[in-house]
């Protein structure tokens, strides 16, 4: 009873924290990986755990978005060349930054990407592509890879740089943008990261099955809801989540930093 119980709990996580990510863009990280320290996982492990069942959100989502064909293929391949550079080199740049003031950085930085959000009612809420001469694709492939380096070193929040950046330089609405981030990193760059991971941490094995399922279904339905309800449900569930990843962020920096 305790085992069904234990994984009704998993995939009911996994269902709820990657609905609301796909939706948003990312930030599946900001419920899940909490819940799998606080039920007693190391924190190696429970990064690994997250890392491996966070590919997941990229399947179900990738299954929804493919039905609407309205992906630009030389774009989606600009995106995966430009940032699986980043998440590789990742785990090496982070380790010369003073983890405290890196992470309280980006709980700044990803509250202010909500905030901006906020203030900017029409951002994101029409498609007007711009910056696709060369300038702006080296300009825009540095700044994905520059995210792709923290999508390799952090746990959540990463996705939803690269939602924002796709609106705010390369100009799409927030439903387009988070059907790439939600293929493209969710699928791609996470299944490179959870690679790395397990390579060097043994997962939670025996979690992984509930939280896959879990992040599949939730993932999927978060997609759908997306697709139909539009870019106005998108943007608020993004500035919603970038501003939770943030605070979270902010505290965890805090209390790294205090306790040094």
């Amino acid at each position: 009873m305790d085992l069904i119980l234990e994984q009704a709990g998993l995939f009911l996580l996994s269902l709820f924290a990657n609905g609301l990510s796909a939706m948003a863009g990312g930030g599946a990280g900001l419920l899940q990986l909490p819940v799998l320290l606080f039920l007693g996982l190391s924190f190696s492990t429970a990064l690994a755990t997250h890392k491996i069942a966070s590919v997941a959100l990229g399947v179900g989502a990738t299954i929804r978005h493919l039905r609407e064909g309205k992906l630009d293929l030389r774009f989606c391949t600009f995106i995966l060349c430009c940032g699986l550079p980043g998440v590789v080199v990742g785990a090496d740049i982070i380790l010369k930054i003073p983890e405290g003031w890196t992470i309280f950085s980006l709980g700044v930085l990803t509250s202010g990407l909500g905030l901006y959000s906020f203030r900017k009612k029409s951002l994101g809420m029409e498609h007007q592509p711009r910056n696709r001469d060369r300038q702006g694709f080296i300009i825009g492939g540095l700044a994905l890879f520059i995210i792709g380096a923290l999508n390799g070193s952090l746990t959540s929040g990463t996705g939803l740089f690269v939602t924002l950046w796709l609106v705010r330089w390369f100009g799409l609405d927030y439903k387009t943008a988070v059907t790439y981030v939600l293929i493209l990193v969710g699928l791609f760059w996470n299944s490179t990261g959870a690679i790395t991971v397990a390579l060097q941490q043994v997962p939670r094995w025996d979690w992984l099955p509930a939280l896959l399922v879990g992040a599949t279904i939730g993932s999927y339905l978060g997609a759908h809801l997306a697709i139909t309800q539009g870019n106005k449900l998108v943007k608020r569930a993004f500035e919603t989540l970038t501003v939770m990843v943030g605070i979270k962020l902010i505290g965890d920096g805090l209390s790294i930093l205090s306790s040094v």
